[in-house]
């Protein structure tokens, strides 16, 4: 699978495990229709009304409360007088049925399905009924809303148990506990689970878990029953309690096939008190393996992080090596010995240059300096010579005279430009003085400032009780003005 891209498979897997873990158990109502019974012992049917279909599937090994003959309701627990039809019998198509089971995924077809647990015909004894009626009250109340449940703290170490000492539920749950998880310290509120008094005793244990906020969530289990041994656990006074409950609760009351009010209130439904311990708390062995995956995924890390560094100081390394002092004059020389052989291989060319120019030289010279050319020149050269030893006195004086003269113009030059330079730094020294802040200071005059830094130049500037600092050429004094009197001609003029 590419990052970001599921194959089907893989989609319909996650879509499976979401609808199994967001509806474990349910009860629907619905028309049969598409009934078949094939020889495998299963039976296929769907449930419809007006605007939807729901497909189901009732496989052979759930179909044992459809047994003929049974006098009782094994989902309700009512006895009747006299045996009742199995609902083998009663599934037909076209009639109103309601199924229990938990919503799942068929992924060769891609659908969704119900996979059916119980069925009974539409119509409900009294408790049933009221149940019914108080489900759909409290759902109306928003005490089912998913969206205010919460989660309760991963592996916790402090737990609220309410449950009766004496059940089962109790010893399943506490054995799961003690071997799963890291160790936690569970408190056990006890109370009655079942009859008159169950409910009161569970709302008190609730309160008082709450009250004394030691726990990190608290935990409500019972073992299975019939539908009146789980009726306290379907009272508006315990569903209340759950729902105003400022710690979360987990509910696992019953087997997986029960569900009460109390279950659909609670921040997190369990199908069993030992489903409860397994929400709770994972397996050491889990625990363990995430110990090895995360020091196995550290070790990974850091063998990462020393290659990457390793490699960087490699690269340092590499760095440091080309801009070192050695390396710098191993290039050096390396450019010293491409210049000297370029120097040598030009000073070769030039000197075989200037030797064939040398040997054509040498040629016409050979040819041009005849005897005869020879006398005449050396005549010239002796004519060129008298001319300059008559004209080179002349030019000497000439220069000598020339030179005195500038020397002269360039010794009145510099006096003047050093006079003017002279009176312009004179100048500028009586301007920087008369500049100076602290002259006027030294003559006994001060500087004053306000408390925030400010120069005071007008009295309009501060206020008596106003602290004022005072410069003089020495130093500075800190002051306080007693009373302010401006000058009235000054004022007069400021108002004019």
């Amino acid at each position: 699978m590419q990052d970001g891209i599921l194959t089907v498979r893989a989609l319909t897997e996650q879509l499976r495990r979401s609808l199994e873990g967001r509806f474990p158990f349910v009860w629907v109502r619905g028309e049969v229709s598409n009934l078949s019974r094939p020889g495998s012992g299963h039976i296929y049917f769907s449930l419809k009304d007006q605007n939807a279909q729901l497909q189901c599937v009732w496989f052979r090994g759930q179909q044992r409360q459809a047994e003929q003959g049974q006098s009782f309701d094994p989902l309700t627990g009512e006895v009747f007088d006299s045996p009742r039809p199995s609902p083998l019998e009663l599934l037909r198509n076209g009639l109103d049925m309601l199924c229990a089971g938990r919503i799942s995924v068929y992924a060769p077809r891609g659908q969704y399905q119900m996979l059916v647990e119980l069925v009974q015909p539409a119509g409900q004894g009294l408790l049933a009924q009221a149940f019914e009626e108080r489900k759909r009250r409290l759902a109306e109340a928003g005490y089912f809303a998913q969206e205010r449940k919460r989660l309760p703290p991963w592996n916790p170490q402090r737990v609220a148990l309410i449950t009766s000492p004496s059940g089962a539920a109790v010893h399943d749950f506490l054995e799961l506990a003690r071997d799963r998880g890291s160790g936690a310290q569970i408190r056990l509120f006890p109370a009655s689970v079942q009859g008159e008094e169950a409910a009161p005793e569970i709302v008190r244990a609730l309160e008082t878990a709450n009250e004394q906020n030691w726990a990190q969530v608290i935990v409500l289990i019972r073992g299975g029953g019939s539908l009146e041994d789980l009726w306290a656990f379907n009272e508006e006074s315990v569903a209340e309690a759950v729902f105003h409950s400022r710690l979360p609760v987990v509910a696992g009351i019953g087997h997986e096939v029960d569900v009460t009010l109390a279950d659909m209130t609670a921040d997190l439904r369990a199908a069993t008190p030992s489903h409860a311990a397994q929400l709770l708390w994972p397996l050491r062995a889990e625990l363990r393996q995430r110990l090895d995956e995360s020091e196995a995924a550290l070790r990974r890390a850091f063998a990462a992080r020393l290659e990457r560094e390793e490699l960087a100081l490699r690269e340092r390394e590499n760095a440091l090596r080309w801009f070192s002092p050695q390396r710098h004059q191993a290039r050096l020389a390396e450019q010293l010995a491409r210049l000297s052989l370029t120097l040598r291989r030009a000073a070769r060319q030039w000197l075989a240059d200037k030797s064939r120019v040398l040997e054509g030289l040498e040629r016409s010279r050979r040819a041009a300096l005849t005897l005869g050319r020879l006398d005449t020149r050396q005549a010239r050269l002796s004519l060129l010579r008298a001319a300059l030893d008559a004209a080179l006195p002349r030019r000497l004086s000439d220069a000598e005279h020339t030179l005195a003269l500038a020397r002269n113009r360039l010794r009145t030059a510099g006096g003047s430009w050093l006079e003017s330079r002279s009176r312009r730094l004179e100048s500028l020294e009586t301007a920087l003085a008369a500049s100076d802040p602290l002259s006027p200071l030294r003559r006994g005059y001060a500087l004053v400032r306000t408390a925030q830094g400010g120069i005071l130049r007008s009295v309009g500037q501060t206020a008596p009780g106003r602290e004022i600092e005072v410069r003089l050429a020495d130093g500075r004094l800190a002051a306080v003005v007693g009373s302010v009197s401006p000058d009235a001609a000054q004022s007069g003029e400021e108002n004019t």
